[in-house]
């Protein structure tokens, strides 16, 4: 099963995204995709990792090449946090798949569904602000967005998180 969660800022949606892994009988992996570059990512992670503490995850940290991710168990529920990051890593990162940051993300998807039973992505709803950007930034929303369009085909489950509230878009409740 394959579902994808989105929403805008604090919205509850990485809160959501773990509850769907509430229960889930196999290992649980915890697909961290931020980059540490900076003394505040250092602090973000932190914040992170405490806040999943005793939740049964194993973080896997992997904010590039998605594809080369090899699970270490089978039968796992896979939580990818998230798909925004993700997506900036790939496209302006220099270790990053740079103009080929879509097939770069397509390819490590499909290569996390043939791995894993429930496959849960969270991604950001940033394109609803009408504020006109500079041309990488405008090239980033138009990349994450043709992302999550193609993601939302995929999946069986699309759900965005409002204000705390699921609202399902695709598949009804998972």
């Amino acid at each position: 099963m394959f579902i994808l969660v989105t929403g805008g800022a604090a919205s509850g949606k990485s809160a959501y995204g773990e509850s769907l892994l509430d229960g889930w009988r196999g290992p649980k992996y915890y697909v961290a995709t931020m980059l540490i570059q900076d003394e505040e990512s250092v602090q973000r992670v932190a914040r992170h990792r405490a806040a999943r503490m005793g939740k049964g995850f194993f973080t896997l940290e992997r904010g590039l090449d998605l594809a080369g991710l090899r699970l270490p168990e089978l039968g796992a529920g896979v939580l990818v946090e998230c798909l925004s990051n993700l997506v900036a890593n790939e496209r302006f990162s220099p270790h990053g798949a740079g103009e080929r940051a879509k097939e770069a993300v397509l390819k490590g998807m499909d290569t996390l569904l043939d791995q894993a039973p429930l496959v849960v992505v969270v991604t950001n709803e940033v394109f609803s602000d009408g504020v006109s950007y500079d041309p990488d930034t405008q090239d980033y929303l138009r990349l994450l967005g043709e992302l999550n369009t193609a993601l939302a085909k995929r999946a069986d489950h699309v759900v965005e998180v409002v204000c705390g509230l699921p609202v399902f878009h695709k598949g009804g409740r998972p």
